[in-house]
């Protein structure tokens, strides 16, 4: 199941073969380099290393720069490993977006979620306000209500929805349509909205 690392770039729209108007992600996938391959016998398990987008040698740690140079590659900012792979890659090996993808196949794309600080239950959760909206209970109508018993067990349990930290998650999309493949930009137009905000990087299954 290889894929490779993106960037969103944002959305628009396109119109499709019978005239429908369809909601499109922009996102600019690859190029990725091979920077390790990883063996049974010497790491446990199969796997290929992908780098996306390179940066400059007075950014990358030591560590870092003799990983890369190993690979015989320049740094790079991500790395992401993929499992299951479909043929056999070399090092320093440069993958493309249409070396890997192609129009009318579906997708996996997964990314971080906007960040949304502290919320409250119905930002949070979609409660709905109950209750009056006069006779002085205005401080009440974005209130969670009775959070838990006063007898037994006389604690808030675990779990219980109310407000806090919202976003910031790795969120996963399935099953997103590709609708366009342009090699020439490294662009990649899926059908539907991917999570996380512009230029955030986003990994792109098969």
């Amino acid at each position: 199941m290889p894929g490779l690392l993106g960037k969103k770039i944002g959305m628009t729209s396109v119109f499709s073969a019978d005239g429908k108007n369809l909601p499109c992600t922009v996102i600019e996938t690859g190029p990725c380099v091979v920077t390790q391959i990883k063996t049974l016998e010497k790491d446990g398990y199969e796997a290929v290393q992908f780098a996306f987008l390179p940066k400059s040698e007075k950014h990358t740690s030591k560590a870092e720069a003799g990983h890369f140079k190993a690979a015989g590659v320049a740094p790079h900012r991500h790395l992401v490993e993929f499992k299951g792979a479909e043929r056999e890659f070399k090092l320093g090996e440069v993958i493309t977006v249409d070396s890997m993808f192609e129009e009318n196949i579906y997708v996996d794309v997964v990314g971080t979620s906007k960040g949304k600080g502290h919320q409250g239950v119905i930002k949070r959760h979609g409660f709905r306000r109950v209750g009056e909206q006069s006779h002085g209970q205005g401080d009440r109508l974005r209130s969670p209500g009775s959070l838990g018993s006063s007898s037994t067990p006389s604690r808030i349990m675990k779990g219980k929805k109310m407000a806090g930290r919202t976003g910031g998650d790795r969120v996963t999309m399935q099953n997103l349509l590709v609708l366009k493949v342009i090699p020439e930009q490294n662009l990649l137009v899926v059908k539907g909205s991917v999570p996380g905000a512009k230029d955030s990087i986003v990994i792109i299954y098969k």
